[in-house]
């Protein structure tokens, strides 16, 4: 069964410490690296991840959809809240799998575990990215280049004579 993973972009952003030092300066930094890490995480995981960005009091501003590294991400349209935009894909992507929510708005996660729907907090969301980070390092083998030579796989027998080959005068 499909597993989908719904996420309430700048809640997130102000909920996690790491983007602490975005707050101020901008946010398009912030939006670009929790992306970055929602995308890993969607490989690790086999989720697919919305994540939603509330434009609603941005004027002129129309929806906009784009996919970055496979997570779709949201921009909502002027006068569109990020939980209203969600309750309406939550209902849509129930009926193709299971749900998750991300979002410490306690509104916005009363109406969706209602329609059927997990919901995380960000701190839940968080120790979910950093464990299945964590686990998939276990399997990564760092190794130094020179671990992988021919050489270091052969008999000493056989190294030193062609180590005396290689030193004989031609």
């Amino acid at each position: 069964m499909k597993e989908f993973l719904v996420i309430d972009g700048y809640n997130i952003i102000f909920a996690w410490p790491e983007f602490e030092r975005f707050k101020n300066s901008g946010l398009e930094h912030a939006r670009f690296k929790l992306v970055s890490k929602l995308a890993n995480y969607s490989h690790l995981s086999g989720k697919k991840i919305y994540v939603v960005f509330d434009a609603h009091q941005v004027k002129n501003s129309f929806e906009r959809i784009e996919t970055i590294d496979s997570v779709e991400v949201i921009y909502t349209q002027q006068g569109e809240t990020a939980d209203a935009y969600i309750e309406n894909l939550v209902g849509k992507l129930l009926k193709e799998g299971i749900v998750y929510v991300a979002t410490s708005d306690w509104a916005e996660q009363g109406i969706v575990f209602g329609r059927g729907a997990y919901r995380l907090t960000p701190e839940e969301l968080l120790l979910e990215v950093k464990r299945s980070k964590q686990e998939s390092e276990k399997h990564y083998v760092k190794s130094v280049p020179a671990d992988s030579y021919l050489e270091n796989f052969l008999l000493d027998r056989i190294r030193s004579e062609l180590e005396k080959l290689r030193r004989q005068k031609r």
